[in-house]
């Protein structure tokens, strides 16, 4: 039973278990105009957690209230309604944005600084003692793949080296949740690569990362769950692996779709898919080379593709690989953001 006393708590306070962050039905409406008010809410009722040494992704296209729920998470701003939590304390409390480490989209380090100094400048920010910054700056440095550069001035540095650096000073003060906004936009292949190891890293360490980037290739290959806003609400939570049949499921579309990569020739290998009467597939794709066949197509159940790879055997058709089509975040992305219906 909930107690009154209990509604007043933040949402997963007194858990062993706590979440690293918790919201329950948070909400936010903004207002405008001095004699006719109008409401525009930002936030409308958005609820999940992100558990201790996640990768979680906030993800939405502009306008969705991404950067209003991060603001009532540092308590830069007021919620209208709901409860939420950061690190077991109320959001925006001061003992919470001591505990997290924060890198920026574009970090502005001022041109005369050194990579030391620096990170005595940011330290400084965090409250920090000097002998506390210098301790740990040669360490930290060596870290973030910064190794024997802290002397140089920031002049010198490239742009995936400046993130570095930025990733240096966010992690200075040890942070039990880290925030990155965009950490990868701009960065070559390398730095983006080295980038996502030093988040797997800062995960295994029992770091939570919370991180905003419309770079949905990259946010694929490192998180582990993604939430999707759109005008103001959560249209998706949970991992990125299962978000092609969610967005399978709300189309009611119960069809598998398979990718066949054969040996064999190109119409004997259609006749065998395609001859299995009433239970055929839709063929989507076929590909032909000299020596390979690769088809999509659309299957109504797990039995009608095993009933095609029997009509492959029966045909001595060698079968090279078979595997569902994926989806990938990209594409599940813009079919959920496109629907502007509210929920």
């Amino acid at each position: 039973m909930t107690t009154p006393s209990d509604q007043n708590k933040p949402p997963g306070a007194g858990s062993k278990n706590q979440p690293t962050i918790a919201v329950r039905e948070l909400s936010k409406t903004y207002t405008s105009g001095l004699i006719f008010r109008k409401k525009y809410p930002a936030l409308h009722r958005v609820s999940f957690e992100v558990g201790k040494g996640e990768v979680f992704g906030l993800l939405g296209p502009n306008g969705a209230g991404k950067t209003t729920f991060l603001k009532i998470l540092l308590g830069i701003i007021s919620k209208s309604g709901g409860n939420a939590s950061m690190l077991g304390l109320p959001a925006g409390s001061r003992r919470g944005r001591r505990r997290v480490g924060y890198l920026p989209e574009q970090l502005r380090i001022p041109r005369h600084l050194t990579g030391y100094t620096a990170l005595d400048y940011y330290g400084n920010l965090h409250n920090m003692k000097l002998s506390a910054i210098r301790e740990k700056r040669d360490s930290l440095l060596e870290f973030v793949g910064l190794g024997g550069r802290g002397g140089d001035r920031v002049t010198k540095y490239s742009k995936g080296m400046l993130q570095r650096l930025g990733l240096a000073q966010a992690l200075l003060h040890e942070p039990q949740l880290l925030v990155m906004d965009e950490p990868t936009d701009g960065l070559d292949p390398g730095a983006r690569a080295e980038m996502r190891t030093l988040m797997q890293e800062l995960r295994n360490r029992g770091v939570t990362i919370f991180l905003n980037s419309h770079l949905l290739q990259e946010v694929e290959l490192v998180c582990d769950r993604v939430a999707i806003l759109n005008v103001g609400r959560l249209r998706y939570c949970g991992s990125v692996d299962d978000i092609g049949d969610f967005v399978k499921q709300q189309a009611g579309e119960s069809r598998l779709n398979v990718v066949l990569e054969l040996g064999g020739d190109r119409d004997q290998v259609v006749e065998a898919l395609t001859g299995g009467g009433g239970d055929a597939p839709e063929m989507v794709s076929c590909e032909a080379s000299q020596t390979r066949v690769v088809v999509t197509a659309r299957f109504t159940s797990q039995e009608s593709v095993d009933a095609a790879v029997d009509r492959l055997r029966e045909r001595n058709i060698s079968l090279i690989r078979l595997g569902r089509e994926a989806t990938t975040l990209e594409d599940a992305f813009l079919q959920i953001v496109a629907d502007k219906k509210p929920n």
